[in-house]
C-alpha cells in the first residue's frame, strides 16, 4: 500500500485541494491499475468536464466538452477508446472512429435529453415542417442523429444555426438551448420539449439568493438552463466557454450554473479562484467510476456498436457540424 501511495503521490498533489487524503486512499490502487492497463491495451480515456476529479485529472488522456471530445476523437491513434462520459458521447466517438474499439464503462450512463426523443419523432417533425432543416444536439442517440441534417453542441449551436442561412430551423431535443439560441439570433426555431435533468432544476430565485449571500460573484450559466435562468447570469456558454472565462481571470469569485463536478475540476486548475457550488449532480455521469473504468479495461467491455445503415447517416450529420 505504501508503495502505491508513493507512486501516486504526484497525482494526488494535483487534486489535493478537492480530494481529502482519506478519500484518496480509496482511489490510488484503481488509478495505478488503470494507468498500467492503458499501456497494455493501447487505450486512451476521453473524459467529459462533468467527470469527478480523480478521473478527470488522474487517468484521462483527453478532457473537454462534447465538441472537444468529438474533435479529439478523430485524432486518437490508440486501438481502444474508453469514454468516461455518457452513452451518446461513446456513440459519437464510434461514429468518428469506426475502425476503433470504443468501450463504455457503464452502459446505464444515459442522458435525459437523449431519451426524450426518438427517430419517429424527428420524422414527424419533418412531415409537419417540410423543407425546414433539422439541427440535432449531440445529446442524442445515433439513430436520432441519422434522421438529422446537422448536429450541434452547446458551444457551436449559434454558429451552426446561423450558418444554415434559413429563416426557420428545427432544433432538437433541448427546448431551453433552442429558446436561448432563438433569443440570441432572432431566427425562428421550432423546439422539442426535452430538458437536461440537471440544468432544468436551477431557478432565477436560486441565483438571486446566491448573489445576495456571495457579494461580487460572477455567474456563468450553461445554455441548457431555462431562459429565465440564463437572463439572471452574467455570462452564458458551454462548459468549454465557461472554462475559458475562468482562465481569463476576469473574476476571483465564480458561480457555475451547471453540473457540480465542473467546479471541482476548475478549482484544481485555478487555485486562486473561489468557486461557489450549487451542487446539482448528473446521476448518469456519476455511474462512471474508477472501478468501472478499471473493469472496462480488464475485461474490454462493454463495446459500443452502431448498425452500419445508421452509422453512415449519423456520421454525416456529425461531420457537417465539424466542417461548419
Amino acid at each position: 500500500m505504501q508503495d502505491v501511495l508513493t507512486r501516486t503521490a504526484p497525482l494526488y498533489d494535483r487534486v489535493s485541494r478537492v480530494i481529502p487524503p482519506a478519500e484518496w486512499t480509496l482511489f490510488e490502487e484503481d488509478i495505478e491499475a488503470i494507468l498500467e492497463l492503458k499501456r497494455e491495451r493501447n487505450a486512451v480515456i476521453l473524459a467529459h468536464n462533468y467527470q469527478t476529479p480523480e478521473i478527470f485529472h488522474c487517468v484521462a488522456d483527453i478532457v473537454g466538452d462534447s465538441l472537444a471530445l468529438a474533435r479529439e476523437a478523430q485524432t486518437v491513434r490508440a486501438d481502444t477508446i474508453v469514454m468516461a462520459g455518457v452513452h451518446f458521447m461513446a456513440e459519437t466517438a464510434k461514429l468518428l472512429n469506426p475502425a476503433k474499439r470504443v468501450l463504455m464503462p457503464d452502459m446505464r450512463a444515459g442522458c435525459s435529453l437523449a431519451e426524450s426523443i426518438t427517430p419517429a419523432d424527428v420524422r414527424l417533425l419533418r412531415s409537419r415542417y417540410p423543407g425546414v432543416p433539422v439541427v440535432t444536439y449531440v445529446n442524442t442517440s445515433a439513430a436520432v442523429k441519422a434522421e438529422s441534417d446537422v448536429c450541434c453542441t452547446s458551444g457551436n449551436a449559434r454558429r451552426i444555426v446561423e450558418g444554415l442561412g434559413t429563416e426557420s430551423v428545427i432544433m432538437i431535443p433541448d427546448e431551453y438551448l433552442a429558446q436561448n439560441i432563438a433569443n440570441e439570433t432572432g431566427i425562428r426555431i421550432i423546439t422539442w420539449a426535452g430538458h437536461c435533468e440537471v440544468h432544468e432544476r436551477f431557478t432565477p430565485e436560486e441565483i438571486r439568493r446566491l448573489r445576495a449571500e456571495n457579494p461580487g460573484i460572477v455567474v456563468l450559466a450553461h445554455p441548457e438552463c431555462p431562459p429565465e435562468v440564463v437572463a439572471e447570469a452574467d455570462f452564458s456558454g458551454s462548459t468549454a466557454h465557461m472554462s475559458e472565462f475562468v482562465a481569463s481571470g476576469r473574476s476571483s469569485r465564480v458561480l457555475l450554473i451547471t453540473e457540480c463536478s465542473m467546479s471541482d475540476n476548475l478549482a484544481v486548475l485555478h487555485p486562486d479562484i473561489e468557486f461557489v457550488r450549487p451542487c446539482n449532480l448528473c446521476p448518469h455521469m456519476k455511474r462512471i467510476t474508477l472501478p468501472a473504468i478499471r473493469n472496462c479495461l480488464e475485461t474490454m467491455t462493454t463495446e459500443v456498436e452502431i448498425e452500419l445503415h445508421l452509422a453512415v447517416r449519423a456520421r454525416a450529420a456529425v461531420e457537417r457540424m465539424l466542417a461548419l
